[in-house]
């Protein structure tokens, strides 16, 4: 019926975890939700060219813990730590909290999360890079690393067009009805000159048959998949398929040559 459930929050408590980890009661719940947005809102802003793609917060009695998804963990963490401590008083101001503390964790395969990659896009319409270029590089890159399907949907006034108008780029599968598929998902915006233009990107990385640990800074349970999944892949291609067709190849060629004679 025209699939307007978010693919992350459709997930929730079967094969992903939330990004906010706390407990609220009436009193003091709508004050921690408007705090979470305030300190995402804000570190988005902050960390710009960051990598940023998912902020985890977690609370304890009197202490903030913010865990930052990067896949540039260098530019936050800056000469000698020194930006994570500006960044630290700064979201003390922030909440008023004393006791705060940063983790910061590593994407190590950026081109299959779907934050990045929605944003890698929008950062190269926003230079006047072809839509279409960009996006088909997106996706190679993705497929390339292990995933098993990627959609990008793009609308808005694309190439400076008078009338807006929406593209969309599909290829693999990407089962959104099936919750064990662990499908992630990004909605991001690339301010140009002639207006906004909305990016949404959906990427299957494949099944989850096993029990997974629910906690969103556990990294183990998607990269494991695609690394099986992603090495299986370019073996059967790289490896066999190609020594088949030359194999193949040579034998024609030789067959060829003795008719001659």
């Amino acid at each position: 019926m025209g699939q307007k459930a978010n693919p992350i929050g459709n997930r929730l408590g079967i094969i992903r975890g939330w990004e906010s980890n706390w407990y609220g009661n009436r009193k003091d719940f709508a004050g921690k939700l408007i705090e979470d947005h305030k300190i995402r809102t804000y570190l988005n802003a902050r960390i710009n060219k960051g990598g940023i793609s998912k902020i985890v917060i977690e609370r304890t009695l009197g202490k903030l813990i913010v865990t930052i998804h990067t896949s540039k963990p260098g530019i936050i963490i800056g000469k000698g730590g020194g930006e994570v401590d500006r960044i630290k008083e700064e979201l003390k101001k922030l909440t008023n909290k004393e006791d705060v503390q940063i983790n910061i964790l590593e994407i190590r395969r950026p081109e299959l999360d779907a934050m990045i990659v929605g944003d890698t896009i929008a950062r190269q319409i926003e230079n006047r890079i072809n839509f279409k270029r960009a996006t088909k590089m997106a996706i190679a890159s993705a497929l390339r690393m292990g995933a098993e399907g990627i959609k990008v949907k793009l609308s808005g006034r694309l190439a400076g067009a008078e009338i807006a108008r929406s593209e969309e780029f599909k290829q693999g599968r990407v089962p959104l009805h099936t919750f064990r598929m662990d499908i992630d998902y990004a909605n991001v915006f690339a301010q140009t000159v002639y207006g906004k233009i909305g990016i949404k990107v959906w990427i299957c990385k494949g099944e989850v048959l096993a029990k997974r640990d629910l906690n969103p800074n556990f990294v183990g349970g998607k990269s494991e998949l695609s690394d099986r999944r992603g090495g299986g892949r370019e073996e059967g291609r790289g490896g066999e398929r190609r020594d088949d067709r030359r194999g193949g190849g040579g034998d024609r060629r030789g067959g060829g040559r003795e008719r001659r004679g």
